[in-house]
Parts: C-alpha cells; sequence; structure tokens
C-alpha cells in the first residue's frame, strides 16, 4: 500500500492551499482530484479571483498584497477600509447572526495575513476595476468589500497554486476520487479508498484533508435539503461536487453543522447550459440589478433591487429567484443605466430584449404588456426622491434615492425606467456552492456526533459547515478557503509528524 503524511482530496483553492500549507511544513503530500486535468480547479477555476479580507486602505495594501501597483496607480484609486469591525459586521448582517462567532473571528483575523502567505507563494493580486468600482471625477471609487482580484481571476489563481504546488514537490493524481475513509480501532483514519482509472486502491496516510467541495451538483441532494424544484437549477461549476466528501465523513460519525437547507446561488442567464463553462467562466452571471428592476414573468416586482450594495444581496436574490414562477427573472434598464451594466451583460451568449417602448418590450419577452407597463408606471411615480433630486444618485454607496408607497419598495437607486432604449435581460438561479456540511474545530480536525476531533481528519473548503446560513458576503468564499486549506494543511503535518 502507498503512504503519504498527509492526502489531499479535492483541488480546488481550499485543497491546493492545505497543500501548500501543509508542504511548507515539511509533510510529503498527495492531491487526489477526481476531475480529469482538463477540468481541474473545483469550484475555484469558475470564480473571478475576488478575495474579501481585512485591510486599511489602499496604501496599506501596497505594503505586501498589491506590490505591483505604481505611484500613478495609487493615486486614482479610492479604496475604502474594511477593518476587522467592518468585516465581522457585514459577515454578521448578511447571515442575520447565524454565523459561527468562532469561526467569523478566524476567518476575519486570518484573512489579511493569508493574503500575504498566497502573495509569498506567488499569487498575484490587482484591484477589481471592472466590477467592483466606479469612474468618479477620474478616479477609481471601489464599493463593496470584495475588491482585490487575483491576476487571471480563478483560473490565475488555481494555475498559480498549482505551479506553486510542484515547485514545492507536492504529487496531484487527477481522475482519480476518494470513495472511503479508513480507520483503525482508535478511531483515527489512517488512509482512504479511491477509485481511478485502473479501479480501486487503498493509500495510507498519516492524516486525511478533505476539500471536495459541497453537494451543489448532486441532483437528489438539492431536492432532499433545499427544497422541491432545487434539482431543475443550473450550476454555475464544477459538474463533479456531488456531496462524496461530506458522505465519506458523516459514514464514519462526523457531525453535520451549518445551514443545509441553504446555499449561494445568483441570478444566472437564462440559457447557461447545466454546468460550469470554463471559457464563459461567471459572466452567465447577471450582477447590475441595482441599477433597474427585477420582475417575474408575469410582470411583477418581487425584492428590494436596492436594498444594499450588490455584494450584500446577490445570494438571497438568486434564492428569491427560485421561488418565482418558472424559477425565472427578467431585470429591466433604460437608456440612463445601462451603461452602468457590468461587462458580462454584453457577452455574446446573452438572453437579451431590446425595445424603445415598454409595451414592445413586453411582447419580445413574451410577458402580458399591459401587467409589465402597469408595473413601471406605478414604480416610476413611486420615484419620487430620484425625480426631484437626480443628482444625488451615486452608485458606489448607498445613495438613499428611494421610491415612497411600493411594496416592496426600492430603497437605493430608483431612478424612473422612462428613457429609450429599454433592455432586458432575462434570468434563472445558478448555484453556486451548499452551505450545510461538517462542522471543525479551530485546528480544522472533524468534529464527531460526541464533539470529539476525529483523529487524522481534516477540512476546509465549501464542504466545512457553519459560516454562511441563508446569505453571503461576496469575496467571502475564496477567503475562506484560504484561511481554513492554509490552516487544515498546517495541522494535519503537525499531526502527521506525531504519528510517524
Amino acid at each position: 500500500m502507498e503512504s503519504y503524511d498527509v492526502v489531499i482530496v479535492g483541488a480546488g483553492n481550499a485543497a491546493l492551499c492545505a497543500a501548500l500549507a501543509a508542504r511548507e511544513s515539511g509533510a510529503g503530500v498527495l492531491v487526489l482530484e477526481k476531475a480529469g486535468e482538463d477540468e481541474k480547479g473545483g469550484n475555484s477555476w469558475f470564480t473571478a479571483g475576488g478575495f474579501r479580507f481585512c485591510h486599511d486602505g489602499i496604501d496599506d495594501l501596497a505594503t505586501d498584497v498589491l506590490t505591483d501597483l505604481s505611484p500613478a496607480e495609487r493615486a486614482q484609486i479610492e479604496l475604502p477600509v474594511h477593518d476587522r469591525k467592518v468585516f465581522y459586521d457585514v459577515l454578521m448582517k448578511v447571515t442575520r447572526h447565524q454565523a459561527d462567532e468562532d469561526m467569523a473571528w478566524r476567518l476575519i483575523d486570518g484573512s489579511r495575513p493569508a493574503m500575504v502567505w498566497l502573495r509569498g507563494h506567488g499569487i498575484r493580486f490587482i484591484p477589481m476595476f471592472g466590477r467592483q468600482s466606479f469612474l468618479i471625477d477620474g478616479k477609481h471609487h471601489f464599493y463593496g468589500g470584495v475588491n482585490i482580484e487575483s491576476v487571471g481571476g480563478g483560473p490565475g489563481l488555481v494555475e498559480g497554486e498549482l505551479k506553486r504546488m510542484d515547485q514545492l514537490g507536492c504529487e496531484i493524481r487527477y481522475a482519480t476520487g476518494a470513495t472511503r475513509l479508513i480507520q483503525d480501532r482508535a478511531r483515527r483514519v489512517t488512509g482512504l479508498e479511491v477509485r481511478g482509472p485502473d479501479g480501486y486502491q487503498e493509500i495510507a496516510a498519516r492524516a486525511v484533508v478533505l476539500a471536495c467541495g459541497g453537494f451543489e451538483s448532486n441532483p437528489e441532494m438539492r431536492a432532499r435539503y433545499l427544497g422541491p424544484g432545487w434539482d431543475l437549477c443550473r450550476v454555475r461549476g464544477t459538474r463533479h461536487n456531488l456531496g462524496e466528501g461530506i458522505r465519506m465523513a458523516l459514514d464514519i460519525g462526523a457531525l453535520p453543522y451549518g445551514n443545509w437547507s441553504g446555499c449561494h446561488s445568483v441570478g444566472w442567464d437564462i440559457s447557461a447550459p447545466p454546468f460550469g463553462d470554463r471559457v464563459i467562466l461567471d459572466n452567465f452571471q447577471k450582477h447590475s440589478y441595482p441599477w433597474g428592476i427585477m420582475v417575474n414573468v408575469h410582470g411583477r416586482r418581487f425584492v428590494d433591487e436596492g436594498e444594499d450594495l450588490r455584494n450584500h444581496t446577490y445570494v438571497k436574490f438568486g434564492r428569491a429567484i427560485m421561488g418565482q414562477p418558472e424559477r425565472t427573472a427578467i431585470q429591466i434598464f433604460d437608456g440612463k443605466t445601462i451603461p452602468l451594466l457590468r461587462d458580462e451583460y454584453r457577452i455574446r451568449e446573452v438572453t437579451k430584449v431590446t425595445a424603445d417602448s415598454i409595451a414592445e418590450l413586453a411582447a419580445g419577452l413574451e410577458i402580458d404588456p399591459a401587467a409589465l407597463t402597469a408595473t413601471i408606471d406605478e414604480f416610476n411615480a413611486a420615484c419620487g426622491v430620484a425625480k426631484s433630486d437626480p443628482g444625488r444618485f451615486n452608485p458606489a454607496i448607498l445613495d438613499g434615492v428611494t421610491t415612497e408607497g411600493l411594496s416592496p419598495e426600492k430603497t437605493n437607486w430608483a431612478l424612473p425606467i422612462d428613457q429609450p432604449p429599454f433592455e432586458a435581460y432575462v434570468t434563472t438561479t445558478g448555484i453556486t456552492f451548499t452551505f450545510g456540511g461538517l462542522r471543525i474545530d479551530q485546528r480544522g480536525a472533524v468534529q464527531d456526533t460526541s464533539d470529539r476531533p476525529i483523529p487524522g481528519l481534516y477540512a476546509a473548503g465549501e464542504l466545512v459547515g457553519g459560516l454562511f446560513y441563508e446569505n453571503y458576503p461576496g469575496g467571502s468564499g475564496l477567503m475562506a478557503g484560504t484561511v481554513f486549506g492554509k490552516l487544515a494543511g498546517e495541522s494535519a503535518a503537525a499531526e502527521s509528524r506525531r504519528n510517524v
């Protein structure tokens, strides 16, 4: 039987961070990736590479994270401070104070050191100019907390981590998935069974890290835990996250933890394929809804599009779309706000209708023209604040430009939809990852149903529960994968030394 100090299951950001941390701690590392090399990277490949972490502004970041910025570039950036209080307040606000406090603080306080650690491993970062800022008076004003991305987005992050892992001497096997954890009579995980191109084999390990994602690609589990209809949603990322890592751990007595009926999901182009596209990546998402309105197929609004910054609402709105007829939402903009739309609205693969009148727009959408016209007329009439003081509209802040007398109101960025041309984009729900999973302790060790650590077993990434409930602050997923992946790798390496 082959033997390794640490075996890591999965090859997305969390798994690769665990591998880097374990290897630099001196462990011999094997990474198992169920997908073939042409589908490597897990869900991380399909992200924009955005990170939410603690910092004190652009001058602070230029010292050790954004080390490639020139002084001229720094002078053009207005970046709000995102300290530990801001991070905590946002996380607790969007999760309604359900997030595990200990996990929250480990994420928050570990975020900045983890970014510096990644930079030390050769991962480069740049400001998210195109998606998270607006050019005002010659300066880029950033908003929403997730303002820094890895160069090359998710693919660049994964490729950079794989390159560094290879330099450090980690081994990776593609098309090889874990199927079962092996324990001795003392409950210690001593290895695992895997299935590869040549069949089944067993691999011995002094410690195992599970970092192979949630169950979002499994329609049976989606329907069982998320509810009726969720088996029909689109999957934004990899087709390989079937919940197998969670199941293997539960089979040996691990404790289920977190929001099992919750998930990260977004407004997703209705013509997108069943699973993520490795070229188009996350550009099927449609996240400029705060500058317009969203209606269902009956022409009725159903959310407050301006409730908060986009980074704090897009996940809960993804779930709200699932509750609408035909699991469909239509985003509508006019000539004033079309120039504000993110680049994802300009890809060729988009479900879009353009018209010079609302009635013509409704006809193109095949919805009742009278119903849509009535909705927009009512909305426009309620935009009294925006009409009386249009100069207050500011897409970079919660501007308070609100409607009056609607249900639901639009509490920010409420501009009338009255200037042709009109554009409509048809969306459904795209699921990213699930919130329920395993419970870990302060070392990243998986807990059993008696709240004791299972010796030799660690976890990180999207199969860890307890951090996100009902909603999610943008950019915190990759950050959590990095912080807890690094923790799991370090702890697994330390345990492997004890078990020599």
